[in-house]
């Protein structure tokens, strides 16, 4: 019997896909000759919306729709063959699925994630998948996790449901939705900025789903 639901972003929390992101990035920036940023400033703005990342990058806010679409489609092309799954993050999505009802919330297009998940054959692990385009309001809004919530039973204590996460966009809408969050390590942002956000912080997605099941 399930009596958990965990919530689990995606980059920087199941998968690494950052040279998929900088190559992105990079030929949306060459198509418009604009300089481009360097990698570690890319990697810096993971988990945030393509919008935000292109306008902290200084794209004019008429162009960015722009650099999102070749963005988008140069994504698509590399972003298999460019993915992988961290460390400890397959036992990390199997020990979980034992014990809990899963969903995935990013701030990538559903598209893609769902693409990424089934050629790392994780896919099947989860209820739903809920991306950029299925909401108005991307993480820190409470929109993205309250519509995965949509999903799932309805018959789980809101003291058992959880999100899991690198940065503290996620920790903010868990906060926001009113569940449970734990920070990991293993993506973008360092212990002492997930410290302001929360004392829950663990090294990967698998120590959290084990600390998750022990609670």
């Amino acid at each position: 019997m399930k009596d958990k639901i965990i919530l689990f972003d995606l980059d920087g929390t199941l998968i690494d896909s950052t040279q998929a992101v900088y190559e992105g990035v990079c030929k949306a920036f060459e198509t418009f000759n604009h300089p481009i940023p360097s990698y570690e400033k890319v990697s810096l703005q993971i988990g945030h919306t393509l919008e935000d990342m292109f306008k902290t990058f200084g794209v004019e806010s008429s162009k960015i729709p722009e650099f999102i679409a070749v963005y988008r489609e140069y994504y698509g092309e590399i972003c298999n063959a460019k993915t992988h799954l961290l460390d400890n993050a397959q036992q990390a999505i199997t020990e979980a699925y034992s014990f809990a009802h899963l969903g995935v919330v990013t701030t990538k297009t559903g598209k893609y994630s769902k693409i990424i998940l089934e050629h790392l054959k994780v896919l099947e692990y989860f209820t739903c998948v809920v991306g950029r385009e299925d909401v108005k309001e991307a993480k820190p809004s409470a929109e993205p996790i309250l519509l995965a919530l949509k999903s799932m039973p309805t018959n789980i204590a809101q003291d058992n449901i959880y999100m899991i996460g690198d940065t503290p966009l996620d920790i903010q809408a868990a906060n926001n939705a009113n569940i449970k969050s734990i920070g990991v390590l293993s993506g973008y942002a360092s212990l002492e900025l997930l410290q302001q956000y929360t004392n829950h912080i663990v090294q990967d997605a698998l120590e959290a789903v084990q600390k998750i099941k022990g609670i």
